[in-house]
């Protein structure tokens, strides 16, 4: 919640108990909408498992490649890591406040952070679009190209919409979370339930690096799963031409699904830890 004076400069004012209750409500209620699973997830699989004597080596390849990046990610964050300055830039935009380090970003109103995240999303859509289509001209060799870099965005779009939210994905306890949620994003139903469980702890409990990569469960699972969502959907992307309609809506839906699950994922976390103030 916050008010705007004449002058363009909003006010922070902290939500109520009630309040963030009821942006909490909101949350759970999304997470055990997450729990219904679509006859389309349920086959999401098959595509992949029934072309992949199929793929050219090159493909397999750049799939291991996206292993050892992860790997990389998780670890020191490699080249995937965010300017930090650019998204103050944008918060500095939004709120006409200075914004020079994350303490400036904690006592942002949630109704701010998510309007923001929501700014920023709808331009990581557009731009997950045209690559899709611009991937998606040369069929299955160029969809080599499309599925690390559809990567490359989404994991800056979960960095961008942690440090709106008040998080350092410099930090590696932060870099696991980010993980967490590629991982839920593309999880079936049974594993956005371990996964919500494993993240329900992370909430009470405080970060722990090392506890939440043992959860991980190694993050091959992550890629690969990752991979196997697009399923039937890149199917049609690996027919030539044609694949540009189908590279561009399901690159904008899997950054639209996925920043969906960032937001409420870190306006829970959020939320939490207010509460926990207050009481």
């Amino acid at each position: 919640m916050h008010l705007v004076f004449s002058e363009g400069v909003i006010c922070n004012k902290m939500e109520s108990r009630e309040e963030l209750l009821t942006k909490l409500s909101v949350i759970e209620k999304w997470e055990k909408d997450q729990s219904g699973l679509w006859f389309w997830e349920r086959i999401g699989r098959l595509p992949f498992k029934i072309l992949d004597k199929l793929t050219p080596k090159f493909i397999h390849k750049k799939i291991g490649a996206l292993l050892d990046e992860i790997g990389v990610y998780i670890q020191t964050g490699g080249r995937y890591l965010v300017n930090k300055k650019s998204i103050y830039k944008l918060i500095q935009k939004e709120t006409k406040q200075p914004v020079e380090e994350f303490t400036d970003i904690n006592e942002l109103p949630l109704s701010t952070m998510k309007k923001i995240s929501e700014q920023l999303t709808e331009h990581r859509k557009n731009f997950a679009a045209v690559q899709g289509a611009s991937t998606g001209i040369g069929g299955i060799f160029t969809l080599a190209i499309d599925i690390p870099a559809l990567l490359a965005i989404s994991l800056k779009t979960l960095q961008e919409i942690a440090i709106i939210h008040g998080y350092d994905p410099s930090e590696k306890s932060e870099r696991v979370f980010i993980v967490k949620c590629l991982q839920f994003s593309s999880a079936d139903v049974v594993g956005k339930k371990a996964i919500l469980k494993e993240l329900s702890n992370y909430y009470r409990e405080g970060s722990s690096s090392n506890e939440m990569m043992s959860q991980l469960q190694g993050w091959r699972e992550v890629v690969y799963t990752y991979r196997d969502q697009f399923g039937w959907k890149k199917l049609f992307q690996m027919v030539p031409v044609a694949g540009m309609i189908f590279g561009a809506y399901t690159n904008r839906s899997a950054i639209n699904d996925l920043a969906e699950t960032g937001m409420m994922l870190y306006q829970k976390r959020k939320i939490i830890e207010r509460l926990e103030k207050i009481e």
